[in-house]
């Protein structure tokens, strides 16, 4: 692979990929987001391969072959892919906030119950 000549879509996606990546090892370490290790190799199976493809654009063509489909739109298919898996992570992270909160309230709700109980039986 000759990185002189990576195309500005290579740049962009390799760049995309490695922050994907970063974001879901830290988030794993610290314990962040409900990050289980089966997110974390997920993250890291599509995002690197997005990456190794965006690298090594001929190793489609070989799967391409494998696979039966021909021709090669790389940058096409890989754009598309990189678009709905950043539109499916990003609504994934806002359910599991919006399933925190909701969490949250529902505990102190509860609480409330139970002591506005307590103070009418007293």
């Amino acid at each position: 692979m000759d990185f002189n000549n990576l195309h500005f879509y290579q740049l962009v996606i390799l760049v995309i990929s490695g922050v994907m990546i970063y974001q879901g090892v830290n988030n794993f370490i610290q314990g962040k987001d409900n990050q289980t290790l089966l997110k974390v190799s997920v993250r890291l199976v599509v995002w690197g391969g997005m990456a190794f493809i965006t690298l090594f654009p001929n190793f489609s063509n070989v799967l391409a072959g494998i696979i039966g489909i021909e021709g090669n739109i790389n940058a096409v298919i890989l754009t598309g892919f990189i678009l709905v898996f950043l539109m499916i992570f990003k609504l994934l992270s806002a359910i599991e906030h919006l399933e925190q909160q909701i969490t949250l309230i529902t505990r102190e709700k509860s609480l409330q119950s139970i002591q506005a109980k307590e103070k009418n039986e007293e």
